[in-house]
């Protein structure tokens, strides 16, 4: 423990800049008067900007910048009417009817309309593009008229209008004459729209004139950086070369706290962080030696190290913001009986494996504090640290379970969705065991699958939540993870920036940006 301690605080660079001397740098000691240009620094880069073909959070929220859908999420994750002004559903949730504004174009100039959203959801099922899964039960589309349109389902689903929001809209003039070259050249109807995208470098967008809603912005462009180094991000935030900052690197708090010109925000996520444990590889495959992981890791300790007390102990399978949470008891740190069931499981001199992570500063301290305390039973574990296009590809394109080198993978998820059903479908089901969804732990129990399917089936509220209890009390049971925590999210702003903020999934929203 102190030497993963010791290794903490060499990594962090702390940089301390006299306001004075950086009174005219950067773009957030700008005239107040005037329209501003804003700088975003985030710790990943995005791999696409296809709103229909995205999975990361960075690419959610940096597609979100410039799209909508029919309905959207507000700073605390409550539907609320977007493109769509009104719409209806019926008893049994397998009809949905919305009626759309009038005033909407594309960033494009095209217009906005029944036939545009149509458009939209048969290139996601038709190419079968990630937003296909928000798209599953779409049996049929009615156009009752220019504005207006009905979506039929195969069977009841009652998140739907949760997924209706995360279906965001493109112009069909863009994605239908070149659909590859979409993720690169985003067109959408949102407050910003897209100028350039240099990967690895910035992603910038500026804000859209014609836009159809009262926009309280006073910015005209706003640039996203990637900045995985956390020192770096801190400095550029102290320095005025960074407007805004996510996420914040906890051991840079109390530093930047005390500066007048920076303040700093704490938001309650839906963010479940652990490590995905392949359970279809040997000796993964073995519950015991998978218990033993998880008895093997103190989760007080892993918050204390890597994120400096923020956040609490994961206890279930998601964040206790997320709808139908129930709590499970945790795993408790138990060296004895790990080592009994490595033992029992016919390891006890341990064996060797690999864990994979992005390069941002976080993921490595919270992989190196991972092999430190499975070490202490044997576990010799190498770390891999990859740029994200890179570690996606390495996880998403194996085709089956045999054919990938995953074993375990540093991660977190967030239901963007805001439901319960977001939370666990992705994760556990066993249709979506990588490339169709996010089920890297390749974990297969039908009961589960099942379960999964039901819970969205009804509207009894009380049969959903009794369902979702059984789901998380019996994964967490059969410990496809190692459970780490659930974030407390922090970001920074210079204080003259008001309207940019994190929402409770990850998600930075930009609409609202204002530079006093």
């Amino acid at each position: 423990m102190k030497w993963i301690l010791g290794m903490l605080m060499l990594s962090i660079v702390l940089v301390a800049c006299s306001s004075d001397d950086n009174e005219s740098e950067g773009s957030g000691s700008g005239n107040s008067a005037d329209p501003e240009n804003i700088n975003i620094a985030i710790e990943q880069d995005f791999i696409s900007l296809d709103p229909h073909d995205v999975g990361d959070t960075v690419s959610i929220f940096g597609t979100r910048s410039m799209y909508e859908g029919l309905l959207g999420f507000n700073e605390n994750m409550e539907l609320e009417p977007v493109l769509a002004e009104d719409y209806e559903v019926n008893e049994d949730s397998t009809e949905f009817t919305f009626q759309l504004r009038e005033d909407v174009t594309f960033h494009d100039g095209e217009p906005f309309n029944a036939e545009a959203v149509e458009a939209n959801f048969d290139r996601i099922m038709d190419e079968e593009l990630r937003a296909s899964n928000n798209a599953r039960y779409v049996d049929g589309i009615e156009i009752l008229g220019e504005y207006e349109i009905k979506f039929i389902l195969s069977e009841p689903y009652s998140p739907m209008l949760n997924k209706f929001a995360m279906i965001l809209m493109g112009s069909p003039a863009a994605f239908e004459e070149d659909s590859e070259g979409f993720a690169s050249n985003p067109v959408g109807t949102g407050a910003f729209q897209f100028e350039e995208w240099n990967q690895g470098n910035s992603m910038v967008v500026s804000k859209y004139e014609d836009y159809w809603g009262d926009l309280d912005t006073n910015v005209e462009q706003v640039t996203f950086r990637p900045v995985p180094e956390n020192g770096s991000r801190v400095a550029m935030l102290q320095t005025g070369e960074a407007d805004f900052i996510y996420p914040v690197p906890h051991n840079n708090m109390e530093e930047l706290e005390n500066e007048d010109s920076i303040v700093i925000e704490e938001t309650p996520s839906t963010i479940a962080r652990y490590v995905s444990i392949n359970t279809q590889k040997e000796p993964f495959d073995d519950v015991r030696v998978r218990q033993a992981i998880n008895y093997a890791i103190d989760q007080e300790a892993f918050l204390t190290v890597v994120r400096n007390g923020y956040g609490d102990p994961l206890s279930s399978v998601m964040s206790s913001q997320t709808q139908y949470y129930a709590e499970q008891d945790l795993h408790a740190t138990d060296l004895e009986e790990a080592q009994a069931l490595m033992a029992e499981a016919g390891y006890e001199d341990g064996f060797s494996a690999e864990i994979w992570g992005n390069t941002a500063s976080e993921t490595s301290t919270g992989m190196q504090f991972i092999e430190q305390q499975l070490a202490q039973i044997g576990i010799d574990l190498e770390v891999r640290s990859m740029e994200e296009a890179t570690l996606n590809d390495a996880i998403y394109t194996p085709e089956t379970p045999e054919e990938t080198d995953l074993q375990m993978w540093y991660v977190s998820w967030s239901p963007s969705s805001g439901d319960a059903d977001g939370a666990l479908r992705s994760l556990f089901h066993n249709e979506f065991q990588p490339p169709a969804g996010a089920n890297t732990a390749y974990y297969d129990n039908q009961e589960v699958s099942d379960w999964i399917d039901e819970a969205v089936q009804t509207s009894d509220t009380d049969r959903q939540e009794e369902i979702y209890a059984d789901i998380q009390e019996t994964v967490y049971e059969d410990v496809p993870w190692i459970f780490l925590g659930s974030d407390t999210i922090l970001s920074g702003h210079v204080s003259s920036l008001e309207g940019v903020y994190v929402l409770p999934d990850g998600s930075v929203s930009i609409r609202d940006a204002n530079v006093q």
